[in-house]
């Protein structure tokens, strides 16, 4: 569909909405089209998406490192 500049400022919802909807709304100054509204894909979230995937048997940083790996990491070996 194409509308005016005019058309286009005076209707500028009801055209954001038609973009939305799946139609193609061109803006043309005279007869040359100049502009198209088109919407913006809107990307989901969904919560929990990795809930169990992940594996929680992980190394835990809190605990004390052994002797051995301590010592290494210190540069003493």
């Amino acid at each position: 569909m194409q509308f005016t500049v005019h058309a286009a400022k005076t209707n500028l919802s009801k055209l954001i909405e038609l973009a939305k909807a799946g139609e193609e709304v061109v803006i043309a100054k005279g007869k040359t089209p100049v502009a198209r509204i088109v919407p913006i894909a809107q990307k989901s979230f969904t919560i929990g998406l990795l809930k169990g995937k992940i594996e929680r048997g992980g190394p835990d940083f809190f605990e004390p490192m052994a002797e051995d790996e301590l010592e290494l990491w210190e540069g003493k070996v």
